[in-house]
This record gives structure tokens, C-alpha cells and sequence, in this order.
């Protein structure tokens, strides 16, 4: 079953329909699915797949000529093309009398083995570019090496491409079409485990209770996501027991440099480097104050959803885990769930903004959507905003989440509008999040002001399943 990627598949359709040459870099990190979106792209056309492997050019050119064989029959089975350009320049010849899409998936893999190969494409580029009908998808899950080797001004291919598609992760909405069994709550605690990940949201199974699909998925160690991340970090890293300990630091509550620095052990310089090779694999994300550049205010966490929850909770419970008392490892998990879950809701009060903003229903035309964290001038406190966006210099937006079975009273709303009032904005829309609804007092004030919006989770989820 096919969900999702409206966007993606009318990008490439869009392309394919141009009847001219295209060629298209597809990337993201591993299991985001960039491979289904091109097998279902590709479904009754006519079309060259070939999936690159970790071997040596011997073999992977050898596979290539099978990928050619299967779709041009008329080449004897017992040829093999003798390089990779002599196969690229017959696949090019091949599209100047038809439409003809060649995938080479996997990229890097082949790359890294045939180092002319960048030059070569670049070449029969040049040389047929004016009359070729060929469609070329070059994909890979490495997203430094296609950054680097592909899109970057030094790359041989550089400027050849004519678009880039960086394949991210299901946001809720979509991440909501996957269940229909989940009730509105798990949909949300189930987006907190696994994220819009596509290979870890179908370890799911919305017949079962949440509780069971957490024993299944996490605390289990015959289960796919057991291992999940350090397998992927030792395919994309080296020194994996330095990139654990500074991703367990974020997830047990270190957010600024110093902080991580000192939990791990390391100097801030050597962390550096490590947090942003983190972030370029989508792992970690740096957050600075809304509205300030680079400062020393700057704090990480978490961006990926199953590394926030498998580090937040399954090493310090790995002793239980691997013996299988795994009852015991979710009763020391299920308390933490709630507050776990306070980041993850903000996350979606984000997406939901944006969808709103999308569908021209708000009251604010903001640009963008931020954190903001610093002092009160008055108290000298440190305090935060959950959200903050401007539309310009006169008008800004502030909200407060609050993911608890408690209905938010209004001292959350009066604490909002005092931090809203520590800005110089004409106008400011509010808006209350919250998981259960608000008090009565809440809700008079809310109408006796009328700059307010009190958006509880069964008006958000009511949102994203339109």
C-alpha cells in the first residue's frame, strides 16, 4: 500500500511529462523511502532500475549490464558492457528515440568504487543533453557524499542537475493515514516512538495496544529497532561510541555545548564536529532563539523521533531488556511517557500551524516558527516561549503546549501574555494548546480578550485526517 508523497511523485511526473532531458538527485537518510517513491514512479514506464552495491566495480558494472539486458532483450545475454562508460553512453543512445528513465540507486556505493564515474556522466551529459529524452535519477542515502559530490560547486556534475529532491520523513498527517485502528491519544504516542520514518512506523501494528507495541518494537531484542540505531550509525560513522555518548547526553537532558561537552567528556572543539555531522544525518537539530542568529544561546536536541525515545529509555533498561524481563523495563518506562511526550506534541502544534497557515485560516501570515529562550529583564529569570512567529515588525505570534489530562487553566494564558508583552509588536495572536481542553475561567478570559485561540488536540487531529 502506497501513502503519501503527493508532492513528490507530481514533482517527478511534472518532470517526466517535459519529453527533455532531466536529471534528478534524489537523497535522504536511510528507510525514508526514496526507493518505494521511484519504484512507484517508474510503475508502467519504460525504465532502467539499477541498484548499486557495496562491491567492486567488477560487480557492480556487471549488475548494471543485467539492468540494461532486462530492458533491451536484443543485446545477447552473454554481453557485458567492458566499463561503465561504454553502458551509460548506449543508455543515452538508446533515449534519443524514446522517453527513457535510468535509475542508478544507491549512488554513492558505485561511486566511491568507479571514481571517473561522475566525470563520465558529466560528459555524455554535455555531449547529448540537446537531444536526449532521458530521464536520469541519481539517488543515495549518503547524504554527505551526495551533498558533497553531487550538488556542490566542485563536483564534475554541478550545475548539470535540472532538480534536487531532499526526501524527509511523514509529517503527522500522513503519518496519521498509516492507522486506522490507534485511537487519537496512541496516534500521538505512536508518532513519539517511531517518527514519520516510513521502515519504522510499519513496525507498528495499530491492532495492538500501545503498551505491547512498545514491548514489540523497543524492548525486544529480536525486534528490528532493537539495534536500529547504532546499526545506522556504523554505516554512516566511524568513531560510533563517541556519536552514542553525545546523542545519549541530548536525550538524558543536555542541550547547550557546555552541558554535552562536559557529560561526554570531550572538548567543545571535538564535539563540534561530531553535532554537526549528527545534524547533516538528520539526527540532532540546533536551535537558536527565534529572531537571534548564532549565539553562545544556541541548544540541540533530538530531531529523529525513534532516536529520541530509544535513547531516552532503552539503554539504561538494556540490563532487563536482553534478559527478557521485559515487563519490568515498561514499568520503569510508561510513567516518563507523558512528559516524553511534551516535546513531540510542540513538534506537532508546528505542523499544525503550518497547515493552517497553508489553508489561509489564520490570523498571522508568519514566516517562520521558533523557540524562544532568555532572561525576563524584570525578574532576571530564565524563561521560554513553546512558539513564536513574526509576520512583521508590528505583528508576531506566541503559543504555550500543554500535553496533560489536566484542562489548562488560566494562569498558563496569563503567563503567556506577560512573556508576549516583553516584545515591542503592535499586534500579537495567541494561541493555548492543549491535550484535554481549558477551564471555564480560561476559556472567559480567552472570549474577554479576543486575541486568543484555544485549540485543544481533538481540534488539531480533526485538522490533520481531513
Amino acid at each position: 500500500m502506497f501513502i503519501g508523497r503527493t508532492n513528490e511523485l507530481n514533482t517527478l511526473n511534472r518532470l517526466y511529462s517535459s519529453k527533455k532531458f532531466e536529471f534528478i538527485v534524489m537523497y535522504g537518510r536511510r528507510r525514508v523511502g526514496k526507493t518505494t517513491i521511484i519504484n512507484e514512479f517508474i510503475k508502467n514506464k519504460k525504465a532502467i532500475y539499477f541498484i548499486g552495491i557495496e562491491s567492486n566495480l567488477q560487480q557492480n558494472l556487471a549488475n548494471f549490464s543485467c539492468s540494461i539486458l532486462e530492458y533491451q532483450s536484443s543485446i545477447m545475454a552473454s554481453n557485458s558492457f567492458s566499463s561503465f562508460q561504454d553502458a551509460l553512453d548506449y543508455v543515452f543512445q538508446l533515449a534519443q528515440k524514446e522517453r527513457l528513465i535510468l535509475v542508478i540507486d544507491e549512488y554513492p556505493y558505485v561511486a566511491r568504487e568507479v571514481k571517473s564515474l561522475a566525470s563520465t556522466l558529466q560528459m555524455l551529459i554535455d555531449k547529448y543533453h540537446d537531444k536526449s529524452k532521458l530521464m536520469l535519477i541519481l539517488c543515495g542515502s549518503s547524504m554527505s557524499y551526495i551533498e558533497d559530490n553531487i550538488l556542490a560547486y566542485k563536483s564534475p556534475l554541478y550545475g548539470r542537475r535540472t532538480a534536487q529532491m531532499k526526501i524527509l520523513p511523514f509529517d503527522f498527517s500522513d503519518f496519521c493515514k498509516f492507522f486506522h485502528n490507534f485511537n487519537d491519544e496512541d496516534l500521538m504516542t505512536a508518532y513519539g516512538l517511531v517518527g514519520g520514518t516510513p521502515q519504522y512506523l510499519l513496525q507498528l501494528n495499530d491492532n495492538l495496544s500501545i503498551a505491547d507495541n512498545i514491548k514489540n518494537t523497543f524492548l525486544s531484542p529480536s525486534s528490528i529497532l532493537f539495534e536500529e540505531p547504532q546499526n545506522l550509525l556504523k554505516q554512516e560513522v566511524r568513531d560510533v561510541a563517541l556519536y552514542n555518548a553525545i546523542i545519549t547526553a541530548i536525550a538524558t537532558g543536555a542541550s547547550r555545548m557546555v552541558e554535552i561537552s562536559t557529560k561526554v567528556g570531550e572538548s567543545t572543539s571535538v564535539c563540534s564536529n561530531y553535532l554537526k555531522n549528527l545534524i547533516d544525518l538528520g539526527i540532532i537539530k540546533k536551535e537558536q532563539p527565534y529572531g537571534e542568529k548564532e549565539s553562545r544561546k544556541s541548544i540541540y536536541s533530538l530531531e529523529d523521533n525513534m532516536f529520541r525515545f530509544w535513547y531516552r529509555f532503552i539503554p539504561e533498561n538494556n540490563a532487563a531488556i536482553t534478559r527478557g524481563i521485559t515487563d519490568l523495563a515498561y514499568k520503569r518506562i510508561s510513567p516518563h511517557l507523558s512528559t516524553y511526550l511534551g516535546k513531540i506534541f510542540e513538534d506537532v502544534c508546528h505542523q499544525y500551524l503550518y497547515k493552517r497557515l497553508l489553508n489561509g485560516d489564520f490570523a498571522v501570515d508568519f514566516k517562520d516558527l521558533g523557540r524562544w529562550w532568555g532572561s525576563d529583564p524584570c525578574t532576571k529569570s530564565q524563561i521560554e516561549i513553546d512558539i513564536m512567529g513574526q509576520q512583521d515588525k508590528e505583528t508576531a505570534l506566541f503559543c504555550e503546549c500543554k500535553w496533560t489530562n489536566e484542562k489548562v487553566d488560566v494562569a498558563i494564558l496569563d503567563k503567556l501574555i506577560e512573556r508576549s508583552s516583553l516584545f515591542n509588536y503592535h499586534y500579537t495572536h495567541l494561541c493555548l494548546f492543549a491535550k484535554t481542553g481549558f477551564s471555564a475561567n480560561c476559556i472567559n478570559k480567552a472570549k474577554s480578550i479576543g486575541n486568543v485561540e484555544l485549540i485543544t488536540y481533538a481540534n488539531m487531529i480533526e485538522l490533520f485526517k481531513c
